[in-house]
């Protein structure tokens, strides 16, 4: 199944439209969808390295635009929709605490979160509840969402045909890491406090 799964992806990542779908994830992911861009973005960036740091460019721009979005609901609409997000994430004590560290240590937090597997959701969410100036939200999220996806594309543009190999030989253990990975982010934001 995994191996149809990532044929699946590769597939898709050769489609004309598959820049606009991963565009859309990463948009959606800065606000309220669960899973990240890397999902397509990697299978689409090992397929046509040429085509990486075009991707990187496309998934930072959406991610930050998805992450006014974000800032939006925090501000806007943290009664209503904020709170059912954190709460569907088991998320709201780990929130609050960040909501206070923001009064601090706002640039730091938006850029070292949006490097992290930690949903960058909340990070958007927490800013804007926080009435975080939009001028040093905009900065730190476009400089932490580039160093992110500029990274990947630099890793996959050099090794992509080696990690193409590797993934395909043992994809079992890939997916297994991706998942905990992604797992780990999430349990973080449930028990890490940060005091």
């Amino acid at each position: 199944m995994l191996r149809r799964l990532y044929d699946w992806l590769l597939l898709q990542a050769g489609k004309p439209n598959a820049t606009w779908v991963m565009a859309a994830i990463s948009f959606a992911e800065s606000s309220f969808f669960p899973l990240p861009p890397d999902v397509l973005m990697i299978p689409m960036m090992i397929a046509e390295r040429r085509k990486a740091f075009w991707l990187a460019a496309v998934a930072t721009a959406a991610s930050v635009l998805g992450a006014y979005v974000g800032y939006a609901i925090g501000f806007y609409l943290f009664a209503s929709v904020g709170e059912r997000i954190l709460a569907f994430y088991g998320a709201m004590d780990t929130f609050e605490a960040l909501r206070q560290k923001f009064l601090q240590y706002g640039v730091e937090i938006i850029v070292l979160k949006g490097m992290t597997p930690i949903p960058f959701k909340l990070v958007t969410i927490a800013s804007g509840l926080a009435r975080f100036d939009l001028g040093l939200f905009t900065v730190a999220c476009v400089v932490s969402r580039s160093i992110r996806f500029f990274l990947l594309a630099l890793i996959l543009f050099f090794v992509g045909e080696q990690a193409r190999t590797f993934i395909e030989k043992r994809l079992m253990l890939v997916t297994t890491v991706s998942a905990a990975m992604l797992v780990c982010g999430f349990v973080l934001v449930k028990y890490v406090h940060f005091s």
